[in-house]
Protein backbone atom coordinates (compact mmCIF):
# COMPACT_ATOMS: atom_id res chain seq x y z
CA UNK A 1 0.00 0.00 0.00
CA UNK A 2 1.32 3.42 -0.94
CA UNK A 3 1.89 5.64 2.07
CA UNK A 4 0.65 9.22 1.86
CA UNK A 5 2.17 10.63 5.04
CA UNK A 6 4.88 9.96 7.60
CA UNK A 7 2.59 8.13 10.02
CA UNK A 8 1.56 5.66 7.32
CA UNK A 9 5.21 5.10 6.41
CA UNK A 10 6.10 4.37 10.03
CA UNK A 11 3.19 1.95 10.42
CA UNK A 12 4.69 -0.10 7.59
CA UNK A 13 8.13 -0.30 9.21
CA UNK A 14 9.40 -2.94 11.59
CA UNK A 15 12.03 -0.58 12.99
CA UNK A 16 12.14 3.20 12.61
CA UNK A 17 15.87 3.37 13.32
CA UNK A 18 16.69 0.93 10.55
CA UNK A 19 14.46 2.85 8.14
CA UNK A 20 16.40 6.05 8.77
CA UNK A 21 19.81 4.39 8.94
CA UNK A 22 19.25 2.84 5.52
CA UNK A 23 17.56 5.78 3.78
CA UNK A 24 18.64 6.08 0.16
CA UNK A 25 17.98 9.81 -0.12
CA UNK A 26 21.68 10.67 -0.56
CA UNK A 27 23.80 13.42 0.92
CA UNK A 28 22.39 16.55 2.53
CA UNK A 29 23.29 19.22 -0.01
CA UNK A 30 23.92 22.94 0.47
CA UNK A 31 22.30 23.93 -2.82
CA UNK A 32 23.04 26.38 -5.64
CA UNK A 33 26.14 28.02 -4.10
CA UNK A 34 29.38 26.82 -5.71
CA UNK A 35 31.34 24.26 -3.65
CA UNK A 36 34.46 26.44 -3.74
CA UNK A 37 35.24 29.88 -5.10
CA UNK A 38 38.98 29.62 -4.46
CA UNK A 39 39.76 26.64 -2.22
CA UNK A 40 38.14 25.65 1.05
CA UNK A 41 41.40 26.05 3.04
CA UNK A 42 41.80 29.71 2.13
CA UNK A 43 38.07 30.25 2.56
CA UNK A 44 38.20 28.88 6.12
CA UNK A 45 41.30 30.95 6.90
CA UNK A 46 39.66 34.14 5.66
CA UNK A 47 36.97 34.20 8.34
CA UNK A 48 39.78 34.40 10.90
CA UNK A 49 42.25 36.64 9.02
CA UNK A 50 40.37 39.03 6.73
CA UNK A 51 36.69 38.84 5.81
CA UNK A 52 34.27 36.52 4.06
CA UNK A 53 30.97 36.61 2.25
CA UNK A 54 28.59 33.79 3.19
CA UNK A 55 25.68 33.20 0.82
CA UNK A 56 22.77 31.90 2.91
CA UNK A 57 20.13 32.52 0.27
CA UNK A 58 19.37 28.92 -0.62
CA UNK A 59 19.82 26.29 2.10
CA UNK A 60 17.23 27.51 4.62
CA UNK A 61 13.46 27.91 4.71
CA UNK A 62 11.76 31.23 5.39
CA UNK A 63 8.44 31.11 7.26
CA UNK A 64 6.47 34.38 7.35
CA UNK A 65 3.94 34.69 10.19
CA UNK A 66 1.48 37.57 10.52
CA UNK A 67 -1.82 38.18 12.24
CA UNK A 68 -3.38 38.74 15.64
CA UNK A 69 -2.07 35.49 17.12
CA UNK A 70 1.37 35.43 15.49
CA UNK A 71 3.19 36.06 18.76
CA UNK A 72 0.96 33.65 20.62
CA UNK A 73 1.82 30.85 18.17
CA UNK A 74 5.52 31.59 18.32
CA UNK A 75 5.53 31.75 22.12
CA UNK A 76 3.81 28.37 22.38
CA UNK A 77 6.31 26.83 19.96
CA UNK A 78 9.56 27.71 21.70
CA UNK A 79 11.42 27.51 24.99
CA UNK A 80 12.50 31.16 24.62
CA UNK A 81 11.04 34.02 26.58
CA UNK A 82 9.50 36.89 24.61
CA UNK A 83 9.25 39.42 27.44
CA UNK A 84 12.08 41.56 26.09
CA UNK A 85 11.55 40.84 22.41
CA UNK A 86 10.73 43.88 20.29
CA UNK A 87 10.61 44.94 16.62
CA UNK A 88 14.00 45.15 14.93
CA UNK A 89 15.29 42.26 17.02
CA UNK A 90 16.18 38.65 16.31
CA UNK A 91 16.76 35.66 18.55
CA UNK A 92 17.60 32.03 18.32
CA UNK A 93 14.43 29.98 18.25
CA UNK A 94 14.37 26.44 19.70
CA UNK A 95 11.27 24.32 19.11
CA UNK A 96 10.46 21.35 21.34
CA UNK A 97 7.84 18.59 21.27
CA UNK A 98 5.18 18.09 23.95
CA UNK A 99 7.64 15.61 25.47
CA UNK A 100 10.42 18.21 25.83
CA UNK A 101 12.67 16.93 23.03
CA UNK A 102 14.20 19.21 20.41
CA UNK A 103 12.66 19.45 16.93
CA UNK A 104 15.26 21.90 15.72
CA UNK A 105 16.28 25.53 15.88
CA UNK A 106 16.87 28.60 13.76
CA UNK A 107 16.64 32.38 13.90
CA UNK A 108 13.45 34.39 14.39
CA UNK A 109 13.30 37.97 13.05
CA UNK A 110 10.74 40.60 14.09
CA UNK A 111 10.31 43.09 11.29
CA UNK A 112 8.88 46.61 11.84
CA UNK A 113 5.65 45.78 9.96
CA UNK A 114 4.92 43.18 12.69
CA UNK A 115 5.91 40.28 10.46
CA UNK A 116 7.77 37.46 12.17
CA UNK A 117 10.18 35.51 9.95
CA UNK A 118 11.62 32.16 10.97
CA UNK A 119 14.81 31.24 9.07
CA UNK A 120 16.20 27.73 9.41
CA UNK A 121 15.96 24.08 8.46
CA UNK A 122 12.84 22.21 7.44
CA UNK A 123 11.90 20.44 10.73
CA UNK A 124 11.00 23.66 12.58
CA UNK A 125 9.43 25.19 9.46
CA UNK A 126 7.12 22.20 9.14
CA UNK A 127 6.19 22.34 12.84
CA UNK A 128 5.32 26.04 12.59
CA UNK A 129 3.27 25.47 9.43
CA UNK A 130 1.39 22.64 11.12
CA UNK A 131 0.59 24.73 14.19
CA UNK A 132 -0.45 27.69 12.05
CA UNK A 133 -2.71 25.64 9.79
CA UNK A 134 -4.29 23.31 12.35
CA UNK A 135 -4.14 25.17 15.66
CA UNK A 136 -6.54 27.75 17.02
CA UNK A 137 -4.46 30.71 15.94
CA UNK A 138 -5.62 33.69 13.92
CA UNK A 139 -2.53 33.90 11.69
CA UNK A 140 -1.47 34.08 8.10
CA UNK A 141 1.49 31.78 7.60
CA UNK A 142 3.54 31.26 4.45
CA UNK A 143 6.56 29.11 3.70
CA UNK A 144 9.31 29.91 1.23
CA UNK A 145 11.05 26.53 1.09
CA UNK A 146 14.78 26.17 0.57
CA UNK A 147 16.10 25.85 -2.95
CA UNK A 148 16.13 22.37 -4.50
CA UNK A 149 19.16 20.29 -3.57
CA UNK A 150 19.70 19.49 -7.22
CA UNK A 151 18.12 22.15 -9.46
CA UNK A 152 19.34 20.25 -12.57
CA UNK A 153 19.67 23.45 -14.57
CA UNK A 154 16.22 24.80 -13.72
CA UNK A 155 15.89 28.42 -12.53
CA UNK A 156 15.81 29.00 -8.78
CA UNK A 157 13.73 31.76 -7.21
CA UNK A 158 13.53 32.84 -3.57
CA UNK A 159 11.68 35.61 -1.77
CA UNK A 160 14.84 37.02 -0.18
CA UNK A 161 18.58 36.91 -0.66
CA UNK A 162 20.53 36.54 2.58
CA UNK A 163 24.24 37.28 2.89
CA UNK A 164 26.68 37.57 5.77
CA UNK A 165 29.86 39.63 5.83
CA UNK A 166 32.06 38.33 8.65
CA UNK A 167 35.65 38.44 9.86
CA UNK A 168 38.09 40.83 11.55
CA UNK A 169 38.00 43.19 8.54
CA UNK A 170 34.24 42.93 7.98
CA UNK A 171 33.40 46.31 9.47
CA UNK A 172 35.61 48.38 7.12
CA UNK A 173 34.01 46.53 4.20
CA UNK A 174 30.52 47.28 5.47
CA UNK A 175 31.25 50.97 6.10
CA UNK A 176 32.73 51.29 2.63
CA UNK A 177 29.56 49.75 1.21
CA UNK A 178 27.42 52.08 3.29
CA UNK A 179 29.35 55.14 2.19
CA UNK A 180 30.07 56.15 5.77
CA UNK A 181 30.05 55.04 9.40
CA UNK A 182 27.57 52.38 10.49
CA UNK A 183 25.66 52.40 13.73
CA UNK A 184 27.11 49.79 16.11
CA UNK A 185 23.84 48.06 16.91
CA UNK A 186 23.84 45.45 19.65
CA UNK A 187 24.25 41.73 18.98
CA UNK A 188 21.11 40.27 17.36
CA UNK A 189 19.58 43.73 16.88
CA UNK A 190 18.46 44.78 13.41
CA UNK A 191 19.44 48.01 11.72
CA UNK A 192 19.76 49.18 8.15
CA UNK A 193 22.43 50.25 5.70
CA UNK A 194 22.89 50.94 2.02
CA UNK A 195 24.60 48.74 -0.54
CA UNK A 196 25.05 50.20 -4.00
CA UNK A 197 22.53 52.85 -3.01
CA UNK A 198 19.88 50.27 -2.10
CA UNK A 199 18.49 50.11 1.44
CA UNK A 200 19.00 46.72 3.06
CA UNK A 201 18.08 45.21 6.41
CA UNK A 202 21.05 44.24 8.58
CA UNK A 203 21.38 41.98 11.63
CA UNK A 204 24.40 42.21 13.92
CA UNK A 205 25.69 38.65 13.91
CA UNK A 206 28.87 36.59 14.05
CA UNK A 207 28.95 33.11 12.52
CA UNK A 208 32.67 32.57 13.06
CA UNK A 209 33.03 34.60 16.23
CA UNK A 210 34.08 37.85 14.54
CA UNK A 211 31.87 40.95 14.24
CA UNK A 212 29.79 41.31 11.11
CA UNK A 213 26.35 41.74 9.66
CA UNK A 214 23.74 39.56 8.00
CA UNK A 215 21.96 41.49 5.25
CA UNK A 216 18.87 40.66 3.24
CA UNK A 217 16.50 42.08 0.67
CA UNK A 218 14.44 41.14 -2.42
CA UNK A 219 15.94 38.19 -4.27
CA UNK A 220 15.78 40.13 -7.54
CA UNK A 221 18.56 42.36 -6.16
CA UNK A 222 20.78 39.48 -5.06
CA UNK A 223 23.30 39.55 -7.91
CA UNK A 224 23.71 43.32 -7.74
CA UNK A 225 24.24 43.32 -3.97
CA UNK A 226 26.66 40.38 -4.09
CA UNK A 227 28.76 42.06 -6.78
CA UNK A 228 28.91 45.27 -4.75
CA UNK A 229 30.06 43.40 -1.62
CA UNK A 230 32.81 41.59 -3.50
CA UNK A 231 34.02 44.80 -5.14
CA UNK A 232 34.08 46.74 -1.87
CA UNK A 233 35.76 43.89 -0.02
CA UNK A 234 38.57 43.27 -2.49
CA UNK A 235 41.00 45.73 -0.88
CA UNK A 236 40.40 44.13 2.54
CA UNK A 237 41.00 40.57 1.36
CA UNK A 238 37.33 39.53 1.47
CA UNK A 239 36.64 36.21 -0.22
CA UNK A 240 33.35 34.43 -0.98
CA UNK A 241 32.90 31.15 0.90
CA UNK A 242 31.64 28.11 -1.00
CA UNK A 243 29.30 25.39 0.16
CA UNK A 244 32.13 23.04 1.19
CA UNK A 245 33.62 25.39 3.76
CA UNK A 246 30.46 27.20 4.83
CA UNK A 247 29.02 24.57 7.14
CA UNK A 248 32.35 23.93 8.88
CA UNK A 249 32.41 27.32 10.61
CA UNK A 250 30.18 25.73 13.23
CA UNK A 251 33.02 23.39 14.27
CA UNK A 252 34.85 26.45 15.58
CA UNK A 253 31.82 28.33 16.91
CA UNK A 254 29.95 25.45 18.52
CA UNK A 255 26.44 25.02 17.08
CA UNK A 256 25.11 21.50 16.45
CA UNK A 257 22.94 22.13 13.37
CA UNK A 258 21.06 18.91 12.69
CA UNK A 259 19.93 16.75 15.60
CA UNK A 260 17.25 14.26 14.63
CA UNK A 261 13.82 15.93 14.92
CA UNK A 262 12.22 14.06 17.82
CA UNK A 263 8.79 13.51 16.27
CA UNK A 264 8.72 9.83 15.25
CA UNK A 265 6.91 8.49 18.34
CA UNK A 266 4.36 9.62 20.91
CA UNK A 267 0.58 9.79 20.68
CA UNK A 268 0.62 13.57 21.10
CA UNK A 269 2.48 13.86 17.79
CA UNK A 270 0.43 11.35 15.77
CA UNK A 271 -1.64 14.05 14.06
CA UNK A 272 1.53 15.90 13.16
CA UNK A 273 3.01 12.77 11.58
CA UNK A 274 -0.19 12.39 9.55
CA UNK A 275 0.20 16.02 8.44
CA UNK A 276 3.82 15.49 7.31
CA UNK A 277 4.02 14.25 3.75
CA UNK A 278 5.60 11.02 2.57
CA UNK A 279 8.24 13.16 0.84
CA UNK A 280 8.99 15.34 3.86
CA UNK A 281 12.43 15.85 5.41
CA UNK A 282 11.39 13.62 8.31
CA UNK A 283 10.13 10.82 6.05
CA UNK A 284 13.15 10.73 3.74
CA UNK A 285 15.99 11.82 6.05
CA UNK A 286 18.83 9.69 7.29
CA UNK A 287 20.82 8.81 10.40
CA UNK A 288 24.51 7.97 10.09
CA UNK A 289 27.21 6.80 12.44
CA UNK A 290 28.32 4.09 14.81
CA UNK A 291 25.65 4.57 17.48
CA UNK A 292 22.95 1.94 17.00
CA UNK A 293 19.87 1.43 19.13
CA UNK A 294 16.57 -0.29 18.42
CA UNK A 295 14.79 2.62 20.12
CA UNK A 296 14.39 5.80 18.07
CA UNK A 297 13.91 7.63 21.37
CA UNK A 298 17.60 7.08 22.14
CA UNK A 299 18.36 9.54 19.32
CA UNK A 300 16.18 12.30 20.80
CA UNK A 301 17.86 15.18 22.63
CA UNK A 302 16.61 17.79 25.07
CA UNK A 303 17.65 21.47 25.07
CA UNK A 304 20.06 21.07 27.99
CA UNK A 305 22.10 18.51 26.06
CA UNK A 306 22.48 20.83 23.08
CA UNK A 307 23.65 23.73 25.22
CA UNK A 308 20.34 25.60 25.33
CA UNK A 309 19.63 25.27 29.04
CA UNK A 310 20.24 28.97 29.67
CA UNK A 311 17.65 29.82 27.01
CA UNK A 312 14.82 27.80 28.61
CA UNK A 313 12.39 30.14 30.33
CA UNK A 314 9.31 28.91 32.18
CA UNK A 315 7.61 32.32 32.15
CA UNK A 316 5.17 31.16 29.43
CA UNK A 317 3.30 28.09 28.25
CA UNK A 318 5.06 26.09 25.55
CA UNK A 319 5.13 22.56 24.18
CA UNK A 320 7.25 20.42 26.47
CA UNK A 321 7.21 22.82 29.44
CA UNK A 322 6.16 20.24 32.05
CA UNK A 323 8.59 17.64 30.73
CA UNK A 324 11.52 20.06 30.94
CA UNK A 325 10.53 21.25 34.41
CA UNK A 326 10.79 17.64 35.58
CA UNK A 327 14.44 17.35 34.50
CA UNK A 328 17.43 18.03 36.72
CA UNK A 329 19.69 20.29 34.62
CA UNK A 330 22.78 19.26 36.58
CA UNK A 331 22.54 15.62 35.48
CA UNK A 332 21.94 16.19 31.76
CA UNK A 333 24.59 15.47 29.15
CA UNK A 334 26.54 18.54 28.04
CA UNK A 335 27.79 19.90 24.74
CA UNK A 336 31.55 19.82 24.09
CA UNK A 337 34.06 19.95 21.26
CA UNK A 338 36.13 16.83 20.61
CA UNK A 339 39.64 17.40 19.21
CA UNK A 340 40.60 14.36 17.14
CA UNK A 341 44.01 12.73 17.49
CA UNK A 342 46.17 13.60 14.48
CA UNK A 343 47.87 10.20 14.21
CA UNK A 344 44.56 8.34 14.35
CA UNK A 345 42.89 10.61 11.81
CA UNK A 346 45.92 10.34 9.50
CA UNK A 347 45.60 6.56 9.72
CA UNK A 348 41.95 6.80 8.60
CA UNK A 349 42.84 9.01 5.64
CA UNK A 350 45.80 6.82 4.67
CA UNK A 351 43.64 3.71 4.47
CA UNK A 352 42.22 5.00 1.18
CA UNK A 353 45.61 4.25 -0.36
CA UNK A 354 46.08 0.72 0.96
CA UNK A 355 46.27 -1.66 -2.03
CA UNK A 356 44.49 -4.49 -0.22
CA UNK A 357 41.88 -4.83 2.48
CA UNK A 358 38.91 -2.72 3.37
CA UNK A 359 39.45 0.95 4.08
CA UNK A 360 38.03 2.85 7.04
CA UNK A 361 34.95 5.00 6.50
CA UNK A 362 35.91 7.87 4.21
CA UNK A 363 36.55 11.10 6.12
CA UNK A 364 35.57 13.82 3.68
CA UNK A 365 37.32 17.18 3.93
CA UNK A 366 36.48 19.62 5.29
CA UNK A 367 33.08 18.23 6.41
CA UNK A 368 32.85 14.51 7.12
CA UNK A 369 29.12 14.08 7.84
CA UNK A 370 27.43 11.61 5.50
CA UNK A 371 23.84 11.67 6.76
CA UNK A 372 21.20 14.25 7.62
CA UNK A 373 21.85 13.54 11.33
CA UNK A 374 25.15 12.13 12.61
CA UNK A 375 25.39 9.90 15.69
CA UNK A 376 28.81 8.37 16.40
CA UNK A 377 29.53 6.58 19.67
CA UNK A 378 31.85 8.29 22.13
CA UNK A 379 33.37 5.71 24.46
CA UNK A 380 35.67 5.66 27.49
CA UNK A 381 38.65 3.39 28.09
CA UNK A 382 36.37 0.51 29.11
CA UNK A 383 34.31 0.76 25.91
CA UNK A 384 31.27 2.22 27.66
CA UNK A 385 29.25 4.70 25.59
CA UNK A 386 29.49 8.09 27.31
CA UNK A 387 28.26 10.38 24.56
CA UNK A 388 27.43 11.06 20.93
CA UNK A 389 29.59 12.80 18.34
CA UNK A 390 27.16 14.73 16.14
CA UNK A 391 28.93 17.00 13.66
CA UNK A 392 32.40 16.23 12.32
CA UNK A 393 34.97 17.86 10.08
CA UNK A 394 38.31 19.58 9.76
CA UNK A 395 39.37 23.11 10.67
CA UNK A 396 42.26 24.48 8.64
CA UNK A 397 42.48 27.31 11.18
CA UNK A 398 43.06 24.86 14.02
CA UNK A 399 44.82 22.24 11.86
CA UNK A 400 42.66 19.69 13.57
CA UNK A 401 39.83 17.27 13.09
CA UNK A 402 36.97 18.40 15.32
CA UNK A 403 33.51 17.24 16.20
CA UNK A 404 30.68 18.65 18.28
CA UNK A 405 29.31 16.18 20.79
CA UNK A 406 27.13 15.62 23.83
CA UNK A 407 28.78 13.69 26.67
CA UNK A 408 27.89 12.61 30.21
CA UNK A 409 27.84 15.58 32.57
CA UNK A 410 30.65 14.35 34.83
CA UNK A 411 33.29 14.11 32.07
CA UNK A 412 35.83 16.94 32.50
CA UNK A 413 37.54 19.12 29.94
CA UNK A 414 40.85 17.50 29.01
CA UNK A 415 39.63 13.92 29.32
CA UNK A 416 40.72 11.53 26.59
CA UNK A 417 37.91 9.49 25.04
CA UNK A 418 37.45 7.71 21.72
CA UNK A 419 35.03 8.09 18.84
CA UNK A 420 33.97 4.93 17.05
CA UNK A 421 34.29 5.95 13.39
CA UNK A 422 32.34 4.04 10.76
CA UNK A 423 29.23 1.88 10.79
CA UNK A 424 28.76 -1.70 11.93
CA UNK A 425 28.97 -4.79 9.67
CA UNK A 426 30.62 -2.97 6.79
CA UNK A 427 28.12 -0.12 6.68
CA UNK A 428 24.43 0.50 6.07
CA UNK A 429 22.69 0.80 2.68
CA UNK A 430 22.80 4.62 2.58
CA UNK A 431 23.89 5.95 -0.79
CA UNK A 432 26.68 7.87 0.96
CA UNK A 433 28.23 4.78 2.58
CA UNK A 434 30.89 2.64 0.91
CA UNK A 435 31.93 -0.76 2.30
CA UNK A 436 34.35 -0.10 5.14
CA UNK A 437 35.54 -1.19 8.57
CA UNK A 438 35.16 0.55 11.89
CA UNK A 439 37.99 2.02 13.92
CA UNK A 440 38.46 4.08 17.05
CA UNK A 441 39.81 7.62 17.11
CA UNK A 442 41.28 9.14 20.26
CA UNK A 443 39.75 12.52 21.10
CA UNK A 444 40.29 15.14 23.78
CA UNK A 445 37.25 16.73 25.41
CA UNK A 446 37.55 20.47 24.76
CA UNK A 447 35.69 23.73 25.23
CA UNK A 448 32.79 24.85 23.11
CA UNK A 449 33.16 27.11 21.22
CA UNK A 450 36.56 25.67 20.32
CA UNK A 451 37.75 28.89 18.70
CA UNK A 452 39.29 31.26 21.25
CA UNK A 453 37.97 34.16 19.19
CA UNK A 454 34.41 32.84 19.38
CA UNK A 455 34.68 32.13 23.12
CA UNK A 456 35.94 35.62 23.93
CA UNK A 457 34.00 37.82 21.52
CA UNK A 458 30.52 36.36 21.08
CA UNK A 459 27.85 38.20 23.02
CA UNK A 460 26.54 36.06 25.87
CA UNK A 461 24.24 33.55 24.24
CA UNK A 462 23.77 30.20 22.63
CA UNK A 463 27.35 29.70 21.45
CA UNK A 464 29.01 31.06 24.56
CA UNK A 465 27.30 28.80 27.08
CA UNK A 466 30.36 26.63 27.25
CA UNK A 467 31.82 24.07 29.58
CA UNK A 468 35.21 24.32 31.15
Amino acid sequence: MTAHNLEEILQQQKNIVQMLRNSRVGAYVYPVVAPEFSNWRDEQAAWRKTAVLYDQSHHMDNVFIRGRDAHKLISHATINSFKNFNPNRAKQFIATTPYGHVIGDGILFWEPDDTLIYVGRAPVSSWLMYLGQTGEYDVQIERDARSPSRPMGKPVQRRLYRYQVQGPKAWPVLEKLNGGPLEQVKFFHIGSMKINGRPVRALRHGMAGEPGLEVWGPYEEADEVRAAILEAGAEFGLVPVGARAYSTNTLESGWIPSPLPAIYTGDKLADYRRWLGADSYEATGSIGGSFVSDRIEDYYLNPYELGYGHIINFDHEFYGREALQALDPATQRKKVTLAWNREDLTRVLASMFEPEGQNFKYFDLPQANYAFSSYDRVIDASGRTVGLSMFTGYSYNERSGLSLAVVDHEIPIGAELRVVWGEEDGGTRKATVERHRQTEIRVVVSAVPYSQVAREHYAEGWRTSRVG
